[in-house]
């Protein structure tokens, strides 16, 4: 019920950054938590982050802790990713994810996804 789009997405050499964006539509509710997904060729889509809409809440992957950073502007029915430090195994399809309830991390909590945008980083 939540439409997810996904933008801010491209080539970006390892060590740059890159500021991803998720637009909501649709009916969004204060309990819809937020996350950002990715999944590279060959693997198991992976949590990157989560944040808690009502509730400030955040929740990062060991993988990007000190790299990425989750964040929201609920006026604008907006979330992001702001990237920094990537390196060549970011690379991957990022997908913008909703959920109704309070933050989680799993693929299954989610409901609502986003049709993912490309991130790719050179060595």
């Amino acid at each position: 019920q939540v439409q997810l789009v996904e933008s801010g997405g491209g080539l970006v050499q390892a060590g740059g950054s890159l500021r991803l964006s998720c637009a909501a539509s649709g009916r969004t509710f204060s309990s819809v938590a937020m996350g950002w997904f990715r999944q590279a060729p060959g693997k198991e889509r992976e949590f990157v982050a989560a944040i808690s809409w009502s509730g400030g809440s955040t929740y990062y992957g060991d993988s990007v802790k000190g790299r990425f950073t989750i964040s929201r502007d609920n006026a604008k029915n907006t979330v992001y990713l702001q990237m920094n430090s990537l390196k060549p195994e970011d690379t991957a399809i990022y997908y913008c994810a909703a959920r109704e309830g309070g933050l989680r991390v799993g693929v299954i909590d989610f409901g609502s996804w986003g049709q993912g945008t490309q991130v790719t980083v050179s060595s």
